[in-house]
């Protein structure tokens, strides 16, 4: 069965109704920000909570594709601006963190520069490209916590071989500003930090908490297959989260699915399974 050529939306084919669409989007988020029931984390402290629940570190320049060099040395320029509106960040019970709130529209009069975004299928370069890096990062913090995530999209393909992948196909957060927002929620009674800083050679993170905790997560992935289908690659997983206590010899008390990937492959993987 032959593939069917994917027909370009409206606004692909007239970019003035694509800025239009955008900003019509952007600014239904402003008001909503404005009107909506929940209170927005806003206070940042250099000094760092208690007691820490997980860490993670992130390598800034990678081999995406080819040709993207310069877009990779912009991309660090880019999250240095944007972590600085985010580092410290406390999320107190009943506060919903919202990364675009946080950060704002990443412009070049803020200094940020071209850098490597995924859009209409694509990667391109775009003003700010690249800091989907750090909501990727405060994601796989957040899902090891009790954090409640309640607005996430991650990115409907796959445009390169994995390079050094550590964390598991599908476990980030994509963000546009600001109607694409990674927003969480803390419904506990415990004050949540987010701190980040750069390496040598890495974004780093970390979640931390103002009380020891006698229960952790462990998040893993499951049932990754590449797969061909009338031509086309397709990559797919399940991520599944285990809740240890601590105390108790790392006993599993809980186990959940987390969410279910399916996405485009724009190369072709070394090993996959053809489907009819």
């Amino acid at each position: 069965m032959p593939t069917l050529k994917k027909r370009k939306l409206l606004s692909q084919r007239h970019p003035i109704l694509y800025f239009v669409a955008v900003w019509a989007r952007r600014l239904k988020r402003m008001a909503e920000w404005h009107l909506d029931d929940k209170k927005y984390a806003a206070k940042r402290t250099t000094d760092k909570l208690s007691n820490r629940i997980k860490k993670h570190q992130s390598v800034l320049l990678k081999k995406l594709g080819e040709n993207n060099e310069q877009l990779q040395l912009n991309k660090v320029t880019n999250l240095k601006i944007a972590v600085s509106n985010l580092d410290g960040i406390l999320i107190r019970p009943g506060e919903t963190f919202s990364f675009c709130r946080l950060v704002g529209l990443p412009t070049k009069r803020k200094g940020y520069l071209l850098g490597m975004e995924l859009s209409f299928g694509e990667a391109r370069a775009g003003i700010g490209g690249g800091i989907c890096q750090i909501s990727n990062l405060i994601h796989w913090l957040v899902i090891h916590s009790k954090l409640t995530v309640c607005e996430r999209y991650h990115h409907s393909f796959d445009p390169f071989p994995d390079d050094g992948r550590i964390l598991p196909f599908g476990s980030g957060a994509t963000v546009f500003y600001n109607y694409r927002d990674y927003q969480f929620t803390n419904n506990t009674e415990h004050i949540f930090q987010i701190n980040l800083w750069f390496s040598d050679k890495c974004l780093e993170g970390e979640l931390r908490v103002n009380a020891e905790l006698d229960y952790a997560y462990h998040v893993k992935e499951k049932e990754h297959q590449f797969l061909k289908i009338n031509g086309q690659f397709y990559r797919r997983n399940e991520i599944w989260r285990d809740k240890i206590l601590k105390f108790e010899s790392g006993k599993v008390v809980a186990t959940e699915l987390l969410t279910r990937n399916f996405a485009r492959v724009t190369y072709k993987p070394e090993f996959y399974i053809e489907e009819c």
